[in-house]
């Protein structure tokens, strides 16, 4: 069985998410609660093997109750589930430890399944590159790899010797081959799709072919 503790302050979102996993064979939910002190206190004291964790709460927020929780008990697993895609909440999710970040639009199978990949000790970091992704040249990567570190478009050209127009130029050509509309859904979805390195600290690692 995979033991689950669920975070989120809104009751009736929180008991959605129980009810959906509890149908689950492998799944037991074993708290629930409703903000991040007591998502620490109850992870002490029921030992989950995954928390489902959302970014927003009152008192401790998610991250830093994420913080907490890996301090105290590295060994639990933490997806952040929640409805803010925005790079300020997922790139320090990511750099607290986050084991996955999933939107609350995510449908009932894809978090059973993340559930269950990240308690088998996959991080979901670190999936295959979709298909499209492999369509992005090393610069944009690059480039890719600045935005998950919050640098705006005249800092990345300052970084890499770029004109902040070729920078731009990039930044649209990313958008449009990951599909997203924003730059805070393209660092989301190479977050998840293993674009660039877990821990986004100095200079990126990137090992894909040049594709331009």
């Amino acid at each position: 069985m995979i033991r689950v503790l669920v975070a989120d302050d809104h009751p009736v979102v929180r008991q959605g998410i129980c009810a959906m996993l509890e149908v689950e064979p492998d799944l037991d939910v074993v708290a629930d609660v409703g903000d991040g002190a007591q998502a620490v206190t109850l992870t002490l004291a029921r030992s989950p093997d995954v928390v489902l964790m959302d970014v927003q709460m009152p008192g401790l927020d998610g991250i830093e109750a994420l913080r907490e929780i890996l301090r105290l008990r590295p060994q639990t697993r933490v997806v952040m589930l929640t409805t803010f895609g925005h790079e300020n909440y997922v790139v320090p999710s990511f750099k607290a430890g986050a084991s996955g970040y999933l939107l609350k639009d995510v449908g009932r199978a894809e978090l059973v399944d993340a559930i269950r990949r990240v308690a088998a000790g996959e991080s979901l970091l670190n999936r295959p590159v979709a298909e499209g992704a492999l369509l992005l040249s090393r610069r944009e990567l690059e480039v890719l790899s600045c935005m998950a570190r919050e640098m705006t478009n005249r800092e990345i050209a300052t970084t890499l010797f770029l004109s902040e127009n070729t920078v731009k130029t990039h930044v649209s050509h990313i958008l449009a081959k990951l599909g997203a509309l924003d730059r805070a859904g393209a660092v989301l979805r190479a977050w998840r799709q293993g674009l660039i390195p877990q821990t986004v600290e100095g200079a990126p690692s990137l090992n894909h072919t040049d594709g331009g």
